[in-house]
């Protein structure tokens, strides 16, 4: 009896085991690269077919193996373009949304094989090169995103240090506060200059300032560069390089944020205008056959 519930507690442990490294287990490494191993074998047959296919006078899109090539690339395009409303519907197992994500990431890059071949290497100045060429720049703004996605997240982390956003707007505040009471006794020109700091926004910035974190104006800065290092001021100077420290967090994580969430202001445009220029292709191939 005793063997039997130690079999059973060692069997739940394993599969809690199995289910914790599959949780910390990244997209792209999930179920062993399977999704990876999935596009191979799509690229692997377009590219097989492509070169067993004998068409007249030349490959092109034009062709069977071209209808199929394309038929195939179109079917992936508008698949792969339901994941933002597959993020609305997060579920678990087989369709879980690391699968889907993983799986969106590998055949979004074997559309570059299967795209390339559906064209026949022939490219000019009308739609159709114009959705080849929306197609490749959307797949390269999602390598961006898997970029950042790998690695910006630990930058933020430890930036952060073990603080959240909620921590380090409150330690902004709670220097605001004593610098609002250290500054009362100071003269009219340096109580001004620390008002202007207080009063500033901290988010109140350009994309270009959150990209570089650049901020030439700013007005904390400034006070400590316009601050006459007198005895009644001593304490509020070290109050400023503290906010001063504690502004250089906010904006890192502001500009770390921002490099992680910049790529989506060109991928989704790209892929709805890559959408159009598709349906434009389709419709005027189909119009002229």
């Amino acid at each position: 009896m005793a063997s039997r519930v130690s079999g059973r507690a060692n069997k739940r442990y394993a599969v809690d085991e199995a289910r914790r490294d599959e949780d910390h287990e990244g997209f792209l490494r999930h179920k062993g690269f399977r999704w990876l191993w999935v596009s191979l074998l799509v690229c692997l047959i377009a590219i097989a077919g492509y070169a067993m296919a004998d068409v007249r006078p030349r490959p092109n899109g034009g062709t069977w193996m071209g209808y199929t090539l394309g038929t195939v690339g179109a079917l992936l395009i508008v698949w792969l373009a339901l994941l933002g409303i597959r993020k609305r519907n997060m579920t678990a197992g087989r369709w879980s949304l690391k699968a889907w994500t993983s799986a969106h990431v590998y055949l979004g890059l074997s559309l570059i094989v299967v795209g390339t071949l559906h064209t026949g290497f022939q490219f000019g100045w009308n739609v159709h090169t114009l959705a080849y060429t929306l197609m490749i720049l959307v797949i390269l703004s999602g390598l961006y995103g898997i970029f950042v996605y790998a690695t910006l997240p630990r930058a933020i982390a430890a930036n952060r240090e073990q603080m959240t956003k909620a921590q380090m707007l409150e330690s902004l505040a709670a220097l605001d506060r004593q610098l609002e009471t250290a500054a009362q006794p100071l003269g009219r020109e340096e109580s001004d200059l620390v008002i202007a700091a207080l009063a500033a926004d901290p988010f109140r910035a350009s994309a270009i300032a959150r990209l570089t974190n650049s901020y030439p104006r700013c007005r904390t800065d400034a006070a400590l560069k316009g601050m006459a290092s007198s005895a009644a001021g001593e304490k509020v100077i070290a109050l400023l390089r503290k906010r001063r420290g504690q502004l250089a967090q906010i904006r890192r994580h502001m500009r770390l944020r921002a490099l992680l969430d910049i790529w989506l202001y060109f991928h989704v445009p790209m892929t709805i205008a890559l959408i159009a220029a598709l349906t434009a292709h389709i419709v005027s191939v189909f119009y002229y056959w």
